[in-house]
């Protein structure tokens, strides 16, 4: 099994990863953010994190944990574990550090704990589809500056994969059992 301790880019909590920004930010970088599911990693979120990367020197990536996707998505959410998906993460050149996201309220709202914590000058985000005017508020509240990208793949989502997969097994099991 992976040990992720020896990831250096995957980073275990927000105080350690405050050290990390502050001594970029005297050096004079200029530290991006944004936090997702990662579930699936597709080339919508690969074209994503490029993207949020060409906005800044560093880029963060949070990664919200298990038992917040089954709440604000799905019960049977996320595909891939939480431990999987910051691994996958951390092979993408455009990335520097990883943290996992699991400040939640119950139900399943992030409380804004990474950005209030760590020093970032741009949080990203997806334009319409994220956050609700109050959180866009809180963000900025918090960061020097809220840039929103649209999609990033037309026809590829990781909702979109999931239900035509079922959809597909489905049928096909269906049929089986008509012959």
């Amino acid at each position: 099994m992976y040990n992720l301790k020896i990831n250096k880019k995957i980073v275990s909590n927000y105080r350690e990863l405050k050290k990390y920004a502050c001594a970029h930010r005297e050096l004079g970088h200029k530290i991006v953010c944004t936090i997702g599911s990662w579930d699936m990693l597709h080339i919508g979120h690969l074209r994503y994190l490029n993207r949020a990367k060409e906005q800044g020197d560093i880029l963060i990536v949070g990664v919200d944990s298990d038992k917040g996707i089954k709440l604000y998505k799905d019960p049977l959410r996320p595909v891939i574990p939480e431990q999987e998906r910051m691994e996958m993460l951390s092979y993408q050149d455009c990335i520097d550090y990883i943290v996992l996201i699991d400040d939640i309220d119950p139900k399943g709202q992030w409380k804004f704990g990474l950005i209030k914590k760590v020093p970032i000058d741009i949080f990203v985000s997806v334009v319409g589809e994220s956050y609700t005017a109050a959180q866009k508020k809180e963000i900025k509240k918090h960061c020097g500056e809220l840039i929103t990208l649209p999609r990033q793949a037309e026809t590829t989502s990781t909702s979109d994969i999931i239900q035509n997969v079922v959809k597909d097994h489905l049928l096909d099991a269906i049929n089986k059992l008509k012959s």
